[in-house]
Order: C-alpha cells, then structure tokens, then sequence
C-alpha cells in the first residue's frame, strides 16, 4: 500500500474497540456508566516521519499494529514510497514489506488522525541560531493533533522539550475543546530512544520511559509501547519523563566536553588520549568510556540541554556545569580551525591559500544527516580564514554553507591535491586510500591508527 488518496484506501475490518464514557460526579449518575463503542480503522498514527517516527512507525507495524504514518512533506513521503530514506538495514526490510501491506498506510491528510486509537507525535525540535528552543514545528504538530483528537484515544508525545510542554501544548489545549485528559481521553509522554546508523541494539530492545496526565493515562500508554518495546518503565508524571530525556543528553554532552578536555590536556602532556580512555574502561564500575571529536551534532546533545537552560533561565536558576559544557561543545569546531592552522604553520604556511579536504560531514558515521553537523562549522571557519576547501562523503552529495551557496561532495578527492586532510566522519565503508603516506591528516575522531602522518586534534 503505497498511495496517500485517502478514497482508494483500503477497508480494514476489525472489531470495535470499547472505550468508556466520560465519568460524571455521583449526583449526576442515574444509571451505570454505558461504554461507547468507537471503532478506530488504525491501532497507532505516527505524526512526523524522520529519523525516529519512520522506524518507531515501522516497529509498531512490524509488530502487528494497523499503522498511519503521517508526515505534511509531499517530498518526504516520495522519498519513503521510493525507498530511498536513510535506515538501517533491518528497518529497509520492514519497510518493504509495510509499503506492500494494508495495514500500513502513508499520508499528509491530518484528518485521517481521528481513525487513530493512538496518535503519536515524533517531530524535531531544534534551537535557533541564538541556542533559543525552535518549538514551530512542535507547536504545529501538537496544534493539528489537538484539532483532529476524539473521545478515547490516546495521544503521547516523544519529542524532546521543556518540562510542562506536554501540559502546555496538549492537556491545556485538549481542555480549550472540553476534553478532560485521563476522562475523555488519554495523554502521556514517552521520550523518544533512537540512535541512528546504531544496528548494535535493536529499536524493540530499547527501554521506553513514560509517564502520564493520570494513572489511566500511564496504563494505557505502557499497554500501546508493549505493544512492540521489551520493557518500559513508567514514572507517574509528565514531567518526570520529559526530565528524563533532559537528564540523559545532558549527562552525555557534560561527559563529552570532559572527553574533549582531557584530550587536550594529553595532547598538551605528550600522552595518548585513546590509550589512557582505553585504560580507564577496563575499570568494571564507576567509569563510562566517552571519546573526544570535533564537536557534536544531531538534534540531542547539541539542542536538548539548551532547553533545560533556557526554561532554568525564567526560573532564575543557575546550572553553571551544564552551561559551560554546552558553551565547550559550541567551541570545539572553532577549535578544529585553529588546530588546522597551527598545523600548517608549523608546517611553514598558513590557513590563507591552503587546500584542505575534509573527510565526511555527516555529524555522525553511517548516516546521511548533517543537523548541527560540527562539518560545516569547520568548512566554513577555514572558507572565512581563507582556505580552498573541499570535502568528500557518500551519503551528504551538496551542503548549503552558512551565508549562502552550495559546497559539493568532491569525487575524486586525490586530484584536490591537498594540504590539509582533516578526518571529520569516517563512514565504516568509505576508503582512505586516496591519501598518500606523505600526506598531513588531522584526526579529529581520535581512531585512525594506521594513517602514518596522523596528528591529533
């Protein structure tokens, strides 16, 4: 099933599911509360088709679940239908099997959500240009599902946010149209776990976090992730799961600028930073490897401790550890430039004139993705130091550079004939044996043990 024409969709029989009438205070009750009986055409939509929604849409459906995979870009649903979305190998196969099945249907018609028993909304939330949360595309999507809702589904966000955005842009909203959470309908929140390009765990081993408006909430939304999930495990708020998702980047990016500290201070002491990380993981407790790079992308670490920064900010608190970690993230591309021409330099040239290739700019190994990608910080801050910059990556064919214009993808990145290699994103296929023994390679990933000129960053 591949078309989004909502009149040549098929007619998916199923038996009707019981929801219960809203509970009225006992004065008002003169006979037992009589069930509704609301039949739902799909088990789950899924609002939003990117990185998480897409696999966590393909997971319930691989689980048995009738699925609605919504998302409002034409251009996006082409790319799935056409089987061209960055996925893991085993997600591939699940979607070619849901796009043959009736049971799993694409679409961009919002109205489609109210056949859903379960909507759930899987849309980025990024930070702008001043690290200020972007909360557009959440606030539309909330929006839209709020108008489309109806009585006994349940709806659960997993976008990364604010604590208290669930009540602000749903259960509020929800009550603007007289609809109670946890009496009319359901509503709950579940931090999203995706890693993507990360076959090593399984999207269905993954523990899920939920929590919910009410008890109710919390039942039914634990019952629809176990519907695909092995284990989740529910805390009895909102906002305790949305402090979840805040906790768990924060912690990464926190342990990620130490990484990045610590590499500089081996630098500075002649001792190898991958040798003294590799030594400190062989302790069995107290002690998790992070390595260090060129700086952080995707929409977690870089985006989500900021909007726990700025929602501290209009509570007047401080969170100084947090702050400066972020404040050494955003830093860490402008230090790869610098590095870039201390290397030249010593080498007797500088930045102004130099040909630098930099390898991969996809912001992490195995995935055609550059949000927040450190790679284009750098192109950018050697371009503007006057540097003739190129770069090469399979998966990211043209960038739009900060500013305006097109840089792209070399190739053949041997005749770029090259000063500088700075080692950006190593794709686990790609090959490096364009670059001569005699060559100056930056390694700003810290693994590229075999390359004979290495310098670290």
């Amino acid at each position: 099933m591949t078309t989004t024409d909502a009149t040549r969709m098929p007619v998916i029989t199923r038996a009707p599911r019981t929801a219960f009438a809203p509970a009225l205070p006992s004065a008002q009750l003169g006979t037992p509360t009589v069930p509704v009986q609301i039949d739902f055409d799909y088990d789950v939509a899924i609002v939003g088709l990117g990185y998480v929604g897409l696999p966590t849409a393909l997971a319930f459906h691989h689980a048995g679940s009738r699925v609605l995979a919504l998302d409002n870009s034409a251009q996006r649903i082409d790319t799935i239908r056409a089987h061209s979305a960055d996925l893991l190998d085993d997600d591939r196969t699940r979607l070619l099997s849901a796009l043959d099945h009736p049971g799993f249907v694409l679409t961009a018609d919002e109205e489609l959500l109210a056949r859903a028993e379960s909507v759930i909304i899987c849309v980025p939330t990024p930070v702008d240009e001043h690290l200020v949360p972007d909360l557009t595309i959440l606030r539309a999507a909330c929006a839209m599902v709020v108008a489309n809702a109806v009585e006994g589904q349940l709806i659960l966000l997993t976008s990364t946010t604010y604590v208290g955005c669930t009540q602000d842009l749903i259960v509020d909203a929800l009550s603007k149209r007289g609809l109670e959470a946890g009496r009319d309908l359901y509503v709950a929140f579940s931090p999203e776990r995706i890693d993507p390009g990360n076959a090593a765990v399984s999207h269905d081993d993954v523990p899920r976090v939920v929590g919910g408006t009410t008890p109710e909430c919390e039942v039914r939304a634990e019952a629809l992730l176990k519907r695909y999930a092995r284990s989740v495990h529910v805390v009895h708020s909102l906002a305790a799961a949305e402090m979840t998702k805040l906790l768990e980047n924060t912690f990464r990016a926190v342990n990620i600028a130490l990484a990045n500290e610590f590499a500089d201070i081996c630098r500075a002491l002649d001792l190898p930073i991958t040798e003294v990380i590799d030594a400190a993981s062989t302790k069995p407790y107290g002690f998790m490897r992070f390595m260090p790079g060129p700086g952080v992308g995707g929409h977690c670490i870089p985006c989500d401790p900021h909007y726990l920064l700025w929602q501290l900010k209009t509570k007047h608190v401080e969170a100084p550890m947090i702050r400066q970690a972020m404040t050494e993230i955003a830093g860490r591309p402008g230090r790869v430039v610098d590095r870039a021409r201390d290397v030249l330099s010593d080498a007797g040239r500088g930045l102004v004139g130099a040909r630098v290739v930099v390898v991969g700019v996809a912001y992490k190994p195995n995935v055609a993705d550059l949000r927040e990608s450190p790679a284009i910080e750098i192109l950018a801050g050697l371009r503007d130091h006057g540097a003739e910059v190129a770069y090469v990556d399979a998966l990211i064919p043209s960038i739009r550079m900060p500013g305006g214009g097109i840089l792209t993808a070399t190739s053949d990145p041997s005749s770029f004939n090259a000063d500088l290699v700075i080692i950006h994103t190593k794709h686990d296929w790609a090959d490096l044996s364009w670059i001569s023994p005699s060559a100056m390679v930056l390694d700003t990933t810290y693994r590229e043990l075999s390359i004979p000129r290495r310098i670290l960053l």
